[in-house]
């Protein structure tokens, strides 16, 4: 018998039970999960190219009934360009001092991912932040995770959590100071990582899930261009945002 290890043809999914879809209201959501006890980071890579995402140590996909408004979405490093905005963006933040750390466990951060979602996302299903909950969505056991702190001075803004895959950077979630609006630390901690891939000579940003509907996502649509997985095949799509 082949070791799981060898293919994803001998690794095992499981179904989780339906949950409350944290995008589209009255919707029901279910996740196809990568089984936990054998994956690693070569496998964690392929199946980031069949749309898979990042959760501790979970690797999911959305897997609901009667539903696929989820959608992969991941730029090319060497075909992207900014807009005038996003020019606007990195420039604009060229005053911080970014520092890329091995995951680890740190007040400070935790600290402003509770900030954060209380401002941003209450009542999205992560909140209220505690330290468990947050580090066990953050790292894994498995993954080369890295957090780019970036600060003002001293000051810290925002860290961007990612992902190194063989082929790319997956842009696991990024949190900031949420009076800190004007500065677009959002946009620009994706335009730091498309940066970062380029430099590494990596050859894409897995932005996670976009949903055409959800207005929270638009963002991702606004890196360009871009490719969705849509029925199993990654694509370039016409849409304009």
């Amino acid at each position: 018998m082949s070791n799981p290890r060898d293919s994803l043809y001998d690794l095992r999914m499981f179904l989780t039970t339906d949950y409350p879809c944290g995008y589209l209201p009255g919707r029901l959501a279910r996740n196809l999960v990568a089984d936990p006890t054998v994956t690693d980071n070569r496998l964690y890579t392929q199946l980031a190219e069949l749309g898979f995402r990042r959760s501790g140590d979970h690797v999911y996909r959305p897997h609901c009934r009667g539903c696929v408004a989820c959608r992969s979405l991941r730029l090319p490093v060497a075909r992207f360009q900014p807009n005038r905005s996003q020019r606007r963006i990195w420039s604009h933040n060229q005053d911080l001092r970014t520092q890329v750390l091995d995951a680890e466990f740190k007040d400070e951060h935790f600290e402003l991912f509770a900030r954060y979602l209380s401002a941003r996302h209450a009542g999205g299903g992560m909140d209220p932040a505690s330290e468990e909950t947050y580090w066990s969505f953050i790292a894994s056991r498995w993954c080369p995770t890295w957090l780019c702190e970036f600060r003002r001075d001293r000051e810290l803004l925002a860290v961007a959590v990612m992902d190194r895959l063989d082929n790319g950077l997956s842009a696991v979630y990024t949190f900031f100071d949420p009076l800190e609006v004007a500065r677009g630390l959002g946009t620009y901690a994706i335009l730091w990582q498309i940066a970062e891939a380029r430099r590494l000579d990596l050859q894409w940003v897995y932005l996670g899930y976009w949903i055409e509907q959800c207005g929270k996502m638009v963002y991702k649509a606004r890196f360009k261009p871009y490719e969705i997985f849509v029925t199993e095949r990654w694509g370039w799509t016409a849409v304009e945002i």
